[in-house]
């Protein structure tokens, strides 16, 4: 005799098995001109004494961005960042206790703004320059860590992340410094002036710094201009010097 049709009243969910979910958490910012992570030390098995990126088991009364902002906190103090969702991560073999489904989130804020905070299960808690990592991350933590910074260079051309890493009031030598740090590109200066004051997203101040040269304008992140209209095509401004000599050349033959 065939089993009845699954319904409200007859439905077994151990029919199934069902994977763990878990959140990890990307945090970037900008330390002595470089793009860096924020990552802490596991204190328990598996990858006891490895560095990973933030993160933990999500709750069942809880939703994903409120499970991601919990472990933050817990796991290194950080708190009142704008979160948002990267990836998710889900291979068989990527956790040797069991098959763990992981969903990333991943942000930008400002390290002095924050005050790091270790726990049991994470006794250290260290801001990393991204070329200067440890040798070997826990899990997949160096795949998802590719990923956020391939996902947050491309996501400078059409979303206003990067004035996260800013002050209120700052110059465009300033906002083009952090567009450079985290593409790793250099940008045309004047180019990167033009195109950034086309979107119309920043507000002259009128005010200037003070400095040995000329005074420099400031500015500030016109908080209300819509975000679905940012673009800036930064590829289109990144400086090679190899073509330039090469057409150069050209031009003098």
């Amino acid at each position: 005799m065939e089993n009845p049709p699954e319904n409200a009243t007859n439905y077994d969910p151990s029919r199934y098995e069902r994977p763990s979910v878990t959140v990890d958490v990307v945090i970037f910012t900008l330390q002595q001109r470089e793009l860096h992570v924020l990552l802490v030390q596991r204190s328990r098995w598996p990858f006891e004494g490895f560095w990973a990126l933030p993160g933990g088991f999500i709750n069942m009364d809880e939703s994903l961005e409120e499970s991601a902002r919990r472990e933050l906190e817990e796991e290194t103090g950080v708190q009142n960042v704008y979160l948002e969702q990267l990836y998710t991560f889900g291979n068989p073999g990527r956790d040797p206790r069991m098959r763990v489904i992981s969903i990333v989130y991943f942000a930008l804020v400002q390290a002095d703004k924050q005050i790091l905070r270790s726990s049991d299960e994470t006794p250290n808690v260290c801001w990393f320059p991204i070329r200067e990592l440890p040798v070997k991350l826990a899990f997949d933590h160096e795949q998802i860590l590719d990923y956020a910074v391939s996902r947050l260079s491309s996501k400078l051309e059409y979303t206003t992340l990067a004035f996260q890493l800013l002050p209120e009031v700052f110059s465009i030598l300033e906002l083009k410094d952090i567009y450079e740090q985290i593409l790793a590109e250099k940008l045309d200066k004047g180019n990167f002036y033009r195109k950034i004051k086309e979107t119309g997203i920043l507000e002259d101040t009128g005010q200037v710094r003070e400095g040995r040269g000329r005074p420099t304008r400031l500015w500030r992140f016109r908080g209300s201009h819509p975000e679905k209209q940012f673009v800036f095509r930064w590829r289109e401004d990144k400086v090679d010097k190899s073509d330039r000599q090469a057409r150069d050349a050209e031009s003098q033959e």
